[in-house]
């Protein structure tokens, strides 16, 4: 770990070298890109409206915020991104970004996005936006994924939080609806991450994150994984049970629900000797086609229903 700090140390002494494009890469821009999908699908499912100028603004300072969490997580994570194949190659362990460069650009853009989205749209959806960049940025990167194995489980919720930024900025309130959005993807995170942990147990174990795998061993980690996939299941399903959508959400949620369940039951049957892990890769592929899916259908359901709703008028 001493090493990597080492090799950033002479570069608060030079000029910045770093190119926009290594300034994109610090916001994560695919995580980023869901929490745009989920705050937008909850915007729109909103029951009210709010002006399409107002609602661009809003986008984009979740946006913004969102990077914002992303640049903050890599400039606190630079010595174990650069031990681990998979982010070895961030702006900031491959040296294109310094940790300074990083954490300034992290701090302004969330100055930024909170201001915005407080002055412009509404001051609930700010603080949640807020919480969220806090809630990333400290409690899970600087405490919780470090220290526990349950660091998904909990930092979870920062990920989860979008749907509800999204309804907040549109009604200046929470409800009981974008609750339910926001456990769909709460319930999503662990085993999603999970089953990327089992194929990556050893870049975790040399970074020295205590992942489940790691901690817990790989059968207690395809049990849970499954364990979550079936309180998931029904979840997906709450919005139309609770007569939030129509039967038209409801039949893909099943179908999505019942999938991730059986992508998570072949991962429990997995062997302990089964060392390419094909239905961790799998079950992993398939949880990010559920998330967009199942969010799309919301967003597909939502907007029928405003069409059919001003035919009606």
């Amino acid at each position: 770990m001493a090493l990597v700090h080492n090799r950033f140390d002479d570069q608060t002494i030079r000029m910045s070298e770093a190119t926009a494009g290594d300034f994109f890469a610090l916001l994560k821009p695919r995580v980023m890109s869901l929490v745009v999908f989920t705050a937008f699908v909850g915007m729109v499912a909103a029951p009210a409206t709010i002006n399409p100028f107002l609602a661009i603004v809003a986008i984009l300072a979740i946006a913004i915020g969102a990077g914002a969490s992303g640049a903050l997580n890599m400039w606190y994570d630079a010595d174990i991104d650069a031990v681990m194949t998979r982010t070895a190659s961030r702006p900031v362990p491959s040296g294109k970004v310094t940790p300074h460069e990083a954490l300034t650009f992290g701090l302004v853009l969330s100055a930024l996005s909170v201001m915005t989205l407080g002055v412009l749209v509404n001051w609930l959806s700010a603080a949640l936006l807020a919480f969220t960049i806090f809630f990333y940025a400290v409690i899970y990167t600087m405490w919780l994924k470090r220290w526990t194995p349950q660091n998904i489980v909990i930092g979870g919720a920062a990920g989860a939080l979008p749907p509800m930024i999204g309804w907040a900025a549109v009604t200046g309130a929470v409800s009981f609806e974008s609750v339910v959005l926001f456990l769909i993807t709460f319930l999503w995170t662990p085993p999603h991450f999970w089953a990327l942990a089992l194929f990556k147990s050893q870049d975790y174990e040399r970074a020295g994150i205590p992942m489940m795998p790691n901690v817990a061993g790989e059968a207690s980690t395809r049990r849970q994984i499954f364990a979550y996939s079936l309180l998931l299941a029904p979840v997906g399903v709450a919005p139309w049970l609770l007569g939030y959508t129509t039967i038209g959400y409801g039949v893909v949620s099943l179908a999505l629900g019942a999938g991730f369940v059986w992508y998570a039951w072949k991962v429990l049957r997995m062997s302990d000797s089964d060392r390419v892990m094909k239905p961790a890769k799998q079950l992993f592929a398939y949880s990010l086609l559920y998330l967009f899916v199942i969010f799309a259908a919301y967003l597909a359901d939502s907007i029928i229903e405003r069409v059919f709703a001003l035919g009606g008028a």
